[in-house]
């Protein structure tokens, strides 16, 4: 006897299926058929071409308004979707036809996939090990109390049709908070190291980490309901086996790897393949290929490595794949049935409650930590960004059938309101400029009686050495104290956001701690025993990762936040065992030529010639004086060394062109890299007879201080003189930029410059040879100048240099300094 058919049989009798001729790509183009678009790969080409235009417009266009791309990409979405051009039916039916969902589907979860891939590369988990009690209670209401109330909301909205497990997606989609996109918005606002800004971004990590475990779980529930226990068991050990097992034998081959010899084509796609292969498996487990991507680009142990990748994959898969993902979240919302079944006053009390779940979270935090209600607001309002990962998870919340359209396009709207009220709340909430004047921004200008504030930039460990020495020798005290401030300077692996830390002195740091983080730790204790040992002397250590592009912006952003008299930047070159200057790295030269065209302060380029290594401090300086504003700058760095200081010796050589040296044209000098100052010669020298006076009456009955001129015909004598100084075993040769000046002296030497950053007297204390160590320090004096990029000129009409004079009693000229009227003289008397 037949059996009877079953009910799920007769339903697919009943059910209509739509047929289509599947044509991958043609064979004979036009010729072949009258529609160009039928074959999948031509229309996704055009989807994709279509789909990237329209949202890096969006992106372009919002700008000005300065919202995050996160909300072009959303807008994207949804402009190409059925809720604007979808309306339209010729335009749906030519470029997003229901059959192209084949190629679509695919591509897009492939591109959140590489996506995942790149967050966990990207993600930090040893910072959430440091994270402060403040960050981390924030961070732990901002999950639990947004789950909680997620869930509440959905089931009170729970219109018709909606699944129970939609709970999970709405739940977790209001705990993200997007680290990337906030601290973009942050940094772009200059609150990113405030108090509010490093709470909200230090919370915001742990938040976007517990969002993956949301969405692993909520996979877990959703496609394999009788059988979670065994998918999230599955999913948990192959995490353990990635961490124990996988991430130690990567170590393994890395630490096999030569230095310096990069990572082969092999090596790079065979990473890509295991991060395949971690998406097999966890799809197998029960929860989602891009579950086990994220995992293994977690588990990924070398930073170069990890920087490597990024720069491979990042413009690739953010700028051409994941628009294809943002087409498909588009093509899912619909805002027209957003109110069906329901009235748009309920709809909008839903989108206000989800945009305050972030900041109840916040205030409740305020009842058991000292985090003031002050703070709780903005943190609340700033934990609104929403990335990527929003959108992963009540996308995989509709594919799994347990959000419909309804649910699904709520809390997209309610996603891209949220993201777009973070802007205009950064700007709200930035503190307000300190309207104290910044004054003391030139050694010069500084009173010997007040604090003397230098930030001193580190680029590696080696340059500790000789910017302690410095710093010693700028004698301290409880009368004239100095504050340091220690900028350690991380190049940013890949493109990621730009950071800020802090250090605590005296604090101890990671147990396993990584090569930035040793460096990190080695500079702070150097700084710290520099304290220790000095008197007046107060450090602070921080750390800086940011590209080298934009490197030379965040030092002076930190020296004006300090309020900086100096910055002092190690040079790009470093001496050799042979006595060489050997290049570390260009693009550090590129720095320090930025900080020289913004800085606002004083600059000095320290370049050390192995005098670190033998003194502690330097004991017999000389100050070669030219004249000009940067060399009346050196001097008051050297005088303010000397001054008072018993184990210091000072000697100040001013070069003066004879009468019968030959006149140069002073030319505005612009050699394309560096802006040129022009400079009234005249008034110059006027200032720096009057400099000079001063600080000959006021010195004249020191030991320490020593003072000679000498008169020379042409740069062949100066350098001459120069050179012969090496006998005198000098620890520390200072010298000024020497910018908008000309002279007899050193006309020559500027064609010569190997580095002009340097200045030619500089340079040729780097480049030449000298048979003693020494380090040499070349100071710019800072202007009240306009500041413009390279091939602009600077001019003195607004400049009052008189007022960068240190005013001291006026004393008439003494006879008690000795003049040498030639060079032969001066090389013959010593």
């Amino acid at each position: 006897m037949a059996a009877l058919p079953t009910a799920e049989y007769m339903f697919n009798l009943n059910r209509t299926i739509m047929c289509y001729a599947e044509t991958i790509y043609r064979f004979n183009g036009l010729w072949e058929g009258p529609d160009p678009l039928t074959p999948l790969i031509s229309l996704f080409l055009i989807q994709l071409t279509f789909s990237m235009s329209v949202i890096h417009l969006l992106v372009f266009t919002l700008k000005p308004f300065n919202q995050p791309p996160f909300v072009a990409e959303i807008l994207g979405g949804i402009l190409l979707g059925p809720s604007v051009l979808g309306r339209i039916t010729s335009y749906r039916k030519l470029i997003f036809p229901n059959y192209s969902f084949k190629m679509l589907e695919p591509m897009a979860h492939l591109s959140i996939s590489y996506y995942a891939f790149l967050v966990g590369l990207k993600m930090d988990v040893k910072s959430i090990l440091r994270t402060g009690p403040k960050a981390m209670k924030v961070s732990i209401a901002g999950t639990i109390i947004p789950f909680s109330l997620g869930s509440g909301l959905y089931f009170i909205f729970n219109p018709i049709g909606a699944q129970k497990p939609g709970f999970l997606f709405w739940g977790a989609s209001l705990t993200v908070t997007g680290f990337s996109v906030l601290t973009k918005i942050l940094d772009k606002q200059q609150i990113l190291h405030t108090e509010i800004g490093k709470t909200a971004v230090a919370a915001a990590l742990i938040n976007d980490l517990s969002a993956w475990g949301f969405l692993a779980l909520a996979f877990a529930v959703t496609s394999s309901p009788s059988d979670i226990q065994w998918a999230i068991i599955c999913t948990i050990a192959f995490t353990l086996v990635c961490v124990y097992y996988v991430r130690p034998a990567l170590s393994w081959i890395i630490r096999k790897t030569p230095e310096g010899q990069g990572y082969s084509e092999f090596y790079i796609c065979s990473i890509l393949t295991g991060m395949a292969l971690g998406g097999v498996v966890t799809d197998l487990c029960g929860t989602h290929p891009m579950i086990g991507a994220f995992i293994f680009g977690l588990v990924i142990p070398n930073e170069v490595l990890e920087a490597t990748m990024v720069d491979k994959l990042e413009d690739f898969v953010i700028g051409i794949l994941m628009p294809v993902y943002f087409v498909v979240c588009g093509l899912r919302t619909n805002i027209d049935v957003i109110s069906n079944d329901t009235s748009w006053v309920v709809v909008g009390l839903v989108i206000v409650l989800a945009c305050s779940v972030k900041v109840l979270s916040a205030l409740a935090v305020t009842l058991f930590s000292d985090l003031t209600v002050s703070e709780a607001v903005p943190v609340g309002l700033l934990s609104n960004a929403k990335s990527v990962m929003v959108l992963i998870i009540l996308e995989a919340g509709q594919l799994q059938k347990a959000l419909n359209t309804q649910t699904y396009s709520i809390m997209v709207v309610a996603v891209l309101v949220m993201t777009m009220i973070v802007t205009p709340a950064a700007i709200w909430f930035r503190p307000v400029q300190n309207t104290i004047p910044y004054k003391r921004r030139t050694v010069q200008k500084a009173k010997s009686d007040e604090e003397f504030r230098v930030l001193a930039c580190i680029y590696n460990t080696r340059n500790v050495p000789a910017i302690i020495n410095l710093l010693r020798t700028s004698n301290s005290s409880q009368r004239s104290p100095i504050s340091v401030f220690a900028l350690q300077l991380v190049e940013l692996v890949g493109r990621a956001s730009t950071m800020m830390v802090v250090h605590n002195a005296r604090k101890a740091g990671p147990r396993n701690p990584s090569h930035i983080e040793a460096q990190a730790d080695q500079i702070i204790t150097a700084f710290d025993n520099y304290e220790l040992r000095s008197e007046g002397v107060y450090t602070q250590a921080l750390t800086a990762r940011c590209a080298y592009t934009t490197m030379d912006e965040d030092i002076c952003t930190v020296a004006k936040e300090k309020r900086s008299a100096l910055i002092i930047i190690p040079f790009h070159k470093q001496q050799t065992i042979d006595g060489e200057m050997e290049d570390i790295n260009p693009s550090i030269r590129s720095v320090n030529e930025g900080v020289l065209v913004n800085a606002p302060c004083s600059v000095g380029i320290l370049i050390d010639r192995g005098s670190a290594e033998s003194h502690d401090h330097a004991r017999n300086i000389a100050m070669l004086y030219f004249g000009g504003p940067d060399d009346r700058e050196a001097l008051a760095y050297a005088w303010r060394m000397a001054e008072d200081a018993t184990d210091v010796r000072l000697t100040v050589m001013r070069f003066i062109p004879s009468s019968d040296a030959v006149e140069v044209n002073h030319v505005d000098q612009n050699d394309g890299n560096h802006v040129s100052l022009q400079i009234d010669l005249e008034r110059e020298k006027l200032l720096d007879d009057d400099y000079l006076s001063k600080f000959k009456i006021a010195t004249m009955n020191s030991k320490s201080i020593s003072y000679y001129e000498l008169v020379l015909n042409d740069e062949e004598e100066a350098v001459k003189a120069i050179k012969s100084m090496d006998e005198h075993n000098h620890d520390l040769y200072m010298v000024g930029r020497g910018r908008g000046m000309v002279s007899p002296l050193t006309s020559g030497l500027d064609d010569w410059c190997d580095c002009p950053e340097l200045g030619p007297i500089g340079d040729l204390l780097v480049t030449s040879q000298f048979e003693s160590s020494f380090s040499v320090l070349i100071v710019q004096q800072y202007t009240k100048a306009n500041k413009m990029r390279e091939g602009s000129i600077r001019s003195t009409s607004s400049v009052n240099y008189a007022d960068e004079i240190v005013m001291r009693p006026s004393i008439s000229e003494s006879e008690g300094f000795e003049s040498f009227g030639s060079f032969r003289k001066w090389d013959n008397d010593n």
